[in-house]
């Protein structure tokens, strides 16, 4: 019996100085979005080295998207952190809604490379708060649930081994034991992921540099020109944090 392949994963590196700023989508999400690309821009101008990359499944990458879970997709960002970020550089992920409960299930899985972190909309354990008890019983009867997708024409798949890996990857019953600096963004008015989750997952996260910027008229993207510019503000924040604390001898160049 031979294990199979896992899919290429298709990404794009830009080259440069600094601890390596990976963006992770959210849900069915590809790294065609306007803050990816929007980073991926700031990055050239300023000669630093960023890397998007879409997850099994999705966008130019390998795999079948029902055929994904969560572990597997966290599991995709730890490839993306150990064979693509440049070697011996420190790292700071970037996740967007989804995104930002993986960017800390890969911070708790590489400890010695994520030096930080920030969260747009960050969605760690909506597997439990973001499914109804209708919703969750369809999914153990039935291995799939759809729903109306707001940003698109198709419907949104979900699968019962996702929301699984989603339930056995939960982090908000506890400390997480990150340590350096995280800036997290929400929007008020955000209709997909309650605001009010995102100050206690800075209560939850352990480093005393952490700061919660929240819009008061933003959505669920935060993808308008201001708030993509508060984005790039929170990445160059927790970059210069990052630099400023590197151990000696330790690259950021």
């Amino acid at each position: 019996m031979t294990d199979t392949p896992a899919p290429r994963l298709a990404y794009r590196l830009t080259e440069g100085d600094g601890p390596c700023v990976i963006f992770l989508p959210g849900y069915a999400s590809d790294m065609t979005g306007s803050k990816a690309l929007a980073l991926e821009e700031w990055a050239r101008a300023r000669g630093r080295c960023f890397l998007r990359f879409d997850y099994a499944g999705c966008g130019e990458s390998e795999g079948r998207f029902e055929d994904s879970t969560l572990t597997g997709w966290r599991d995709d960002v730890l490839a993306m952190i150990d064979r693509v970020a440049p070697a011996g550089r420190p790292v700071v992920l970037v996740g967007s809604s989804m995104g930002g409960w993986l960017m800390l299930l890969a911070a708790l899985a590489r400890p010695a490379r994520v030096a930080g972190l920030v969260g747009v909309a960050p969605a760690p354990d909506f597997t439990d708060w973001g499914f109804t008890t209708d919703d969750k019983l369809a999914l153990l009867r039935d291995g799939r649930l759809t729903r109306p997708n707001p940003y698109g024409s198709d419907p949104t798949l979900y699968t019962r081994a996702f929301w699984s890996s989603g339930e056995a990857s939960r982090l908000m019953h506890g400390v997480i034991p990150f340590p350096g600096p995280v800036r997290l963004l929400h929007g008020q008015r955000d209709p997909d992921v309650p605001w009010n989750r995102t100050p206690r997952l800075a209560e939850l996260i352990a480093s005393a540099d952490v700061q919660c910027w929240l819009v008061k008229d933003g959505d669920h993207r935060l993808s308008r020109p201001a708030d993509i510019s508060m984005l790039i503000r929170a990445v160059e924040d927790v970059t210069a944090a990052v630099e400023a604390t590197a151990q000696p001898g330790e690259a950021t160049a």
